[in-house]
């Protein structure tokens, strides 16, 4: 009796689980500005379309672009030009199906989270959270530890201190391993996490005066060297061939991840439908022509077999006896450090808000101060977690795994633009056969994703080109049927191009850049999965609300939807 019992009960408990995990948000044409958390009080919308193109930058553009830019050219050669350029590119693709689903949706945060939501399911929308959390967390520790060392390097200029600061103070001091003290990094983080407390009106005018510095700084060094560049330099273009090129495509791709936080800015927008998109892909272009400039300088001024690994940028102009512009680009790498910083801590909060907000996580995550009109416990939670980790932990050994989160959640974004123009149809839904269109359409999708990370993989280990064309054939045929066998609505707002061949075309190569991550990325992949689903099976499946007025989604209507 006892046995039957326990039988129903695990029965009844799968059954729960499954229908909770399939839920998804459902979509509710209202007002853009009504969305109010559980105490009555919004964030507020403060941000011009300036403020979010600064956001963008800010997040995409740290201390990297004066160092990956020769790292890379080392083994490009000149060729890193169309390294940045192709990588660029596969960027802008994403960059599209962002400024779609932020048009579409530009009255609430959540991002990527939040598309996921709606147009898949729960689960997959707590496990796109999930990765995309953990590169949060670590990358923000990280480049904490890296503006307390380039602080240091900055307070070792003057007389004073040069040779008497202790390494646990800036630099780090390892202490077993993977222990590592440094005192400067959490003050660092608490003060800008009191920043991003007190309001986003403070934060974004640091923001905004950071990354103009910043841009200024980049554009100085762009102009300052180009009068040193000797175009010989430039020949042979590619020296190791076009591989090297393709191979420095996937390693500087990830410079230019940010450009999504300005989605995550969507409640806080003054005008979120026309600027969400226009803050996006304009942030990300911006970005595309700084780093352009900075590879045509630096591989111009230095032969590319001379470039430095450390500071390449900062040693070329040494090297043309212009040490000033070296100490110029530190300070650009602190500003730049500094705002990459406070957006990626902005944007954490707002994402924990939003799951607070829809039940995933506990309640207090979606309070909002009644007179700051910000999530005050969110930022205070993210701020405690990275000032843990940048103050106790070597979080740099960490970086061999992440972007994991983003290369998911770019992937997972570019479905969400199919699958919610199709979902518009109830053609879409309507069995044919043994298989419905709707059903048809996310193995489609399912099977780009494991193509490019099939053709991913034959590309890391060498292995015949035959194979990779086979990836690709099956690929393009699965996009073929997603056009020809699926009935596509036009959106409100802004629409990407191409749907469903450029979303298609995002999927592959976001996995194949997922295949060529290390091993130990794919490791934590699953385990981090593993440990979400376990999280939303023992708490989040029980408190989730995707259909309480706090947890609708509120999308801009249609001018035709309007009128009726």
């Amino acid at each position: 009796m006892r046995a039957d019992q326990s039988s129903v009960l695990t029965s009844s408990w799968f059954s729960h689980f499954w229908s909770s995990s399939l839920r998804s948000k459902p979509l509710s044409p209202v007002s853009e500005t009504s969305v109010r958390t559980n105490s009555g009080e919004g964030l507020v919308r403060r941000l011009s379309l300036f403020d979010l193109l600064l956001i963008g930058i800010g997040a995409s553009i740290g201390a990297g672009i004066f160092v990956v830019t020769g790292t890379v050219a080392k083994d490009a050669g000149p060729g890193v030009t169309i390294s940045f350029i192709v990588a660029g590119g596969c960027c802008v693709l994403n960059a599209l199906c962002y400024a779609e689903l932020a048009s579409r949706f530009p009255a609430v945060v959540g991002g990527a989270y939040l598309y996921t939501y709606s147009a898949f399911n729960e689960l997959t929308a707590f496990l796109v959270f999930s990765q995309l959390m953990l590169d949060y967390h670590i990358g923000a520790a990280s480049i904490a530890r890296s503006l307390a060392s380039y602080v240091v390097s900055l307070l070792e200029l003057i007389p004073l201190f040069k040779g008497n600061i202790p390494d646990w103070f800036g630099h780090g001091h390892e202490v077993l391993g993977a222990l590592s003290i440094n005192i400067l990094a959490p003050i660092l983080l608490v003060l800008l996490t009191i920043v991003l407390c007190r309001g986003v009106g403070e934060s974004s005018v640091l923001n905004s005066i950071m990354t103009i510095t910043k841009v200024i700084i980049v554009l100085f060094v762009i102009i300052v060297g180009a009068f040193e560049v000797d175009v010989s330099n430039w020949t042979p273009f590619a020296p190791n061939g076009a591989k090297s090129i393709l191979t420095g495509a996937t390693v500087v791709f990830f410079a230019y991840v940010g450009f999504d936080a300005v989605a995550n800015s969507a409640e806080e927008s003054k005008r979120p439908q026309r600027d969400l998109p226009l803050g996006i892909i304009g942030s990300l272009l911006i970005c595309v022509v700084l780093y352009v400039g900075v590879c045509l300088v630096i591989t111009g001024m230095v032969p590319y077999k001379f470039l430095g690994e450390d500071a390449p940028l900062a040693e070329a102009f040494t090297s043309k006896g212009l040490k000033y512009v070296s100490v110029l680009i530190s300070f650009g790498a602190v500003a730049g450090l500094t705002t990459t910083l406070l957006v990626g801590l902005y944007v954490q909060s707002r994402l924990y808000l939003g799951l607070g907000r829809d039940g995933l996580l506990p309640a207090i995550f979606a309070k909002v101060h009644p007179t700051r009109h910000t999530p005050v416990h969110s930022q205070v939670w993210v701020g405690i977690i990275a000032i843990i980790l940048a103050g106790l932990l070597n979080v740099r050994v960490l970086s061999h795994i992440l972007s994991v989160g983003a290369l998911t959640g770019y992937s997972v974004v570019s479905a969400c633009v199919v699958t919610l123009r199709w979902k518009d149809k109830t053609a879409s839904q309507v069995s044919t056969r043994w298989i419905s269109k709707s059903a048809e359409g996310i193995i489609c999708l399912l099977t780009i994703a494991c193509c490019g990370f099939a053709a991913g993989v034959f590309y890391r280990f060498g292995a015949s080109i035959v194979f990779m064309i086979l990836a690709a054939v099956i690929a393009i045929s699965c996009a073929a049927a997603l056009y020809l066998r699926q009935v596509y609505a036009d959106p409100p707002g802004f629409s990407c191009p191409g749907v469903p061949i450029l979303p298609a075309i995002s999927i592959f190569l976001n996995i194949f850049l997922f295949a060529q991550l290390h091993y130990e990325a794919w490791v934590r992949f699953v385990i981090l999965s593993i440990i979400t689903v376990g999280i939303y099976a023992f708490y989040g499946q029980y408190h989730a609300d995707p259909v309480s007025s706090n947890a609708s989604i509120i999308y801009h209507r249609a001018p035709a939807e309007e009128a009726e």
